[in-house]
């Protein structure tokens, strides 16, 4: 990639970075260009197969003004920038490029860009309303921003289905889509890009996928992950195995203490529905086996148990992306998902009293 700038205000050292962020999201120095008394400057840089995320680092000062340059390889792009980000005020900057990444993130800061003339309006107005005690504006103007935040992302999301599998739809789905509502189209896009650039070396690409599939994995109405692990006596158990019944996948572990105040109101609901066709999985966190053998006598826990003993890295809360336990998940005789708790037994109790009429 070609890239050349001018910035208006010159630190010292009159040095440019270019940095890129690898995939653990830091962001490390790769090039530097020295500006001229022109104020211009000019890198000529080999953007890594399969591209991805950079920052052009104006004197990596503490205001340094930072620019976000999405490349895969081979464009013309040239940055025109303030250099500087103060408290009071963001510094400006344009990109400009022919580049498809370039133009929707254009887009995008523009559309952002609109919300934020918007919201500096409104924090005026709340300054003088909060003195005013003026409870009806404030109200008005929380509606107002609700509305045009919508507005906005409702703008962005639109242009999602028409970068296709550009780098650029990667980072805005990333970065305004929310997994609660915009589920179907976080899957458009990681479909789209599971079919396009699949083999990609790209490390966002790659961990997009995965992050889209540990959310579906549990998402309500898609299909629950297999899991086929061990029981204690070394039998292997599938959840597959289970299907025409309601199964409540339990994550625990012996020494978790929530999850074993918990279990009394498992075995307690197990007892109560388990003929009318509910049952239930054990996977447990446990590390050592004796404790965990232990646990399930103690408890009185009569349903399958299963672990691979990994502890946290346990590859069916990986897949269930469960990091807290007690986690459970609800599923139903074709195993889908129908919800999922956190160790609240009365919640559990209710539904499973709806699904039985009970």
């Amino acid at each position: 990639a070609q890239i050349t700038g001018k910035v208006q205000n010159v630190a010292p050292d009159k040095k440019v970075y270019l940095q890129m962020i690898n995939g653990r999201g830091t962001a490390v120095n790769i090039d530097s260009a020295h500006v001229d008394a022109n104020h211009t400057f000019k890198f000529n840089t080999p953007i890594t197969e399969g591209g991805g995320y950079y920052l052009v680092n104006f004197f990596n000062m503490p205001l340094s003004q930072k620019i976000l340059l999405i490349l895969e390889g081979g464009e013309k792009v040239e940055v025109l920038a303030d250099g500087m980000d103060t408290p009071q005020a963001r510094g400006k900057f344009q990109i400009k490029g022919d580049s498809k990444n370039v133009q929707y993130f254009n887009q995008i800061i523009k559309i952002n860009q609109e919300l934020q003339t918007k919201v500096e309006g409104w924090n005026k107005q709340v300054t003088i309303a909060t003195e005013k005690k003026d409870d009806a504006t404030l109200q008005k103007i929380q509606n107002d921003f609700q509305n045009a935040q919508q507005i906005t992302v409702g703008k962005i999301k639109a242009l999602i289905p028409e970068m296709g599998s550009e780098l650029v739809a990667l980072w805005t789905a990333g970065n305004f889509l929310n997994p609660e509502t915009d589920m179907d189209l976080l899957e458009q896009v990681a479909e789209t890009f599971k079919k396009e650039k699949a083999n990609s070396p790209n490390p966002h690409i790659k961990s997009f996928l995965e992050q889209i599939k540990r959310m579906k994995g549990v998402a309500i109405g898609s299909e629950a992950p297999e899991i086929a692990l061990k029981t204690p006596q070394d039998s292997l158990v599938k959840l597959s195995s289970m299907r025409g019944k309601y199964v409540l996948i339990d994550f625990w572990a012996s020494w978790c203490g929530p999850c074993r105040r918990e279990n009394p109101n498992v075995v307690r609901i197990y007892n109560r529905f388990h003929t009318k066709g509910f049952d239930i999985l054990g996977v447990s966190l446990d590390q050592e086996k004796n404790a965990w053998v232990r646990a399930i006598e103690k408890d009185g826990l009569v349903w399958q148990q299963v672990s691979d003993l990994q502890f946290w890295n346990s590859v069916a809360a990986a897949a269930y992306g469960v990091s807290a336990i007690p986690a459970q998940f609800l599923i139903d005789k074709e195993g889908k998902g129908i919800a999922k708790y956190t160790g609240s037994s009365a919640e559990l109790e209710k539904k499973l009293e709806e699904l039985f009429k009970e």
